[in-house]
């Protein structure tokens, strides 16, 4: 049995889940060595009798057709030791086993951030969640949302102008729910990724949904409540996010309108009032700064949006203008922003662009200046 093929049948084990199989491989060593140990070592470490079975005993039929869909050109299975799993995901108390991804799966550790909402949002909740989702994507991060009807899908097709997102699925990899989403899923596929922790042929079912929020969240820097009621999900997410250590915002509404409720109460409990995706942007800058550090470290400067044509001396007309309007005493963002005509969520990402690449330096304030060469 091959590595794959022993965490598939760990998977499939039922009872087995993240922590259980954590618990196994630290005892056994490998998921090799967990599946070739015998039976009543995995009894003696309280695993049922029937997960037991599955592991000794694994549906062959199962793992063929599970490792004849990996076989497609963009279908891509990553275990929790495959160096293409998401770090920021693996530091989740509870992070999947397997990921089952369609399209690009370095995407998965690209900066992102979540954006998630009602399934039944206003007309003006759809149009702010495009609006953010177009301009944080054009400022270099992913977006990640669930592909719900409603906010979820607004978020998506929002980022695709301008960028790249990631839909974590209920389902399994070869699943659309909803079924309205199927082009919008394929759409994704080519230009993004599809991911889900359930196995090919996992159809929807209600306890999928929760544990797909917390992969998410898990997968972004900070998550954004665009329109939500009280009772959500979406607050789900949120919630999850806050313990996973990540940046909760919200964007506020109307008293009149319940769909703004949820935004409230997540403002009213800390998350970050925003009213544009700049102030996302800055929020998160710190950490933008260190995850882009860590690709470039890694060799893949070129597969960060904002990245493009900064690098060295070889400058873009944007960043160079950037550049002219910065000397060497510190200067504010919404100076250069005035300056130059770019958009606000451009100069922050740039901003973070030229620092990485010691071409400014920041300063109290939030300001920045120009580094002597």
């Amino acid at each position: 049995m091959t590595s794959l093929d022993a965490w598939l049948t760990l998977t499939a084990a039922p009872g087995v889940g993240p922590r259980t199989c954590a618990r196994l491989i630290a005892h056994f060593g490998s998921p090799d060595a967990v599946v070739a140990a015998r039976a009543g070592a995995l009894a003696e470490l309280g695993l049922r009798p029937d997960a037991v079975t599955a592991i000794k005993q694994p549906n062959r039929d199962w793992l063929g057709a599970v490792l004849a869909w990996a076989a497609q050109p963009d279908a891509y299975i990553l275990a929790r030791d495959d160096p293409r799993y998401p770090p920021l995901l693996a530091e989740i108390p509870d992070p999947p086993i397997l990921l089952y991804v369609r399209g690009d799966p370095h995407l998965l550790a690209e900066p992102q951030v979540a954006i998630v909402g009602s399934r039944n949002p206003t007309p003006t909740g759809r149009e702010i969640t495009r609006d953010f989702a177009s301009r944080l994507a054009a400022g270099g991060l992913v977006i990640t949302s669930g592909l719900a009807t409603g906010i979820d899908g607004a978020a998506h097709a929002g980022a695709l102008k301008n960028g790249k997102t990631i839909a974590v699925l209920g389902t399994g990899p070869d699943q659309v729910y909803p079924a309205c989403h199927r082009d919008l899923a394929r759409q994704i596929a080519e230009q993004g990724a599809l991911v889900s922790e359930f196995a090919p042929g996992e159809g929807p079912r209600a306890s999928n949904f929760p544990r797909r929020n917390r992969i998410i969240s898990g997968l972004s820097l900070g998550v954004l409540v665009t329109e939500a009621a009280l009772r959500s999900g979406s607050l789900i997410t949120a919630r999850q996010a806050g313990e996973q250590g990540r940046e909760v915002f919200a964007v506020p509404g109307s008293i009149r309108n319940s769909l703004a409720r949820g935004c409230h109460a997540l403002i009213r409990d800390g998350a970050h009032l925003v009213e544009d995706p700049a102030e996302v942007l800055a929020e998160l800058s710190p950490l933008l700064r260190r995850a882009m550090a860590d690709v470039v470290v890694d060799g893949r400067s070129d597969v960060v949006g904002v990245g493009r044509g900064a690098a060295g001396k070889d400058l873009d007309p944007d960043y160079q203008r950037l550049l002219a309007a910065l000397g060497f005493d510190p200067v504010a963002p919404d100076v250069l922003i005035r300056e130059t005509g770019l958009p606000a969520e451009a100069v922050s990402s740039m901003l973070l662009v030229l620092e990485l690449e010691g071409h400014v330096s920041s300063g109290a304030g939030g300001c920045y200046c120009r580094v002597r060469e």
